[in-house]
């Protein structure tokens, strides 16, 4: 009987990143036969990781007095959460990205993220409006890398009249979202950095230009 290739991207070496005192060892996932990222899913790193990067976060935070955070499906949800949640905040909004029942007439922004295949959308319900309008609002995310997310997430809020004074990851990778971010790249806030990988002779290594955001 023919063996099956082993199709999965995961590489079986990891990359090990300080988040502001807490060390994580994040999975190295091939994207492309030579290309890789270390993956960080925040929901699987439990409640003492999410408690300490929603409390680091709002440190950096807090000073921009926000009186709202908007965070994007799926991951950026508990990022929102914790965030909020330090900032002593009751109510936070989150940008859904498949269609629910209620967001039929929903706001919408299209995006693209390395990690998904395909043009993605934003959708922020109607009814969260009267929450972001007028208000000082921080949009979070887990990971910045295309820039798309965060950019299409600060237009939407933009788009239902929130003024978006600050934008807040737990983790930059390699320097892209940059030129995507545009200006708003001065209202980013971060804890921690991570490259991008190549292959070579000894396994994946991190290619030189990625090294900083």
């Amino acid at each position: 009987m023919a063996t099956e290739p082993n199709l999965s991207p995961l590489t079986g070496e990891t990359w090990s990143v300080d988040v502001a005192g807490l060390e994580v060892e994040l999975p190295i996932v091939a994207i492309k036969p030579d290309f890789a990222i270390s993956l960080m899913m925040v929901i699987d790193l439990g409640v003492r990781f999410g408690e300490h990067v929603g409390a680091k976060l709002a440190e950096k935070l807090a000073p921009l007095r926000p009186d709202v955070i908007v965070g994007a499906a799926t991951l950026g949800i508990p990022v929102a959460i914790e965030v909020s949640r330090a900032l002593a905040l009751d109510r936070y909004v989150i940008l859904q990205k498949s269609p629910k029942i209620h967001l039929g007439d929903a706001l919408v922004q299209k995006i693209v993220s390395i990690t998904s295949k395909g043009e993605q959308r934003l959708l922020l319900d109607r009814q969260a409006i009267p929450l972001i309008k007028g208000k000082r609002v921080v949009v979070v995310d887990d990971v910045v890398a295309s820039g798309s997310s965060l950019k299409g997430s600060a237009e939407l809020v933009r788009s239902a009249g929130g003024n978006v004074v600050g934008i807040g990851v737990i983790l930059t990778e390699a320097s892209d979202w940059r030129e995507v971010l545009g200006p708003d790249v001065a209202l980013l806030h971060s804890l921690a950095h991570i490259p991008q990988f190549a292959p070579g002779p000894a396994g994946w290594t991190p290619i030189p230009s990625t090294l900083r955001g």
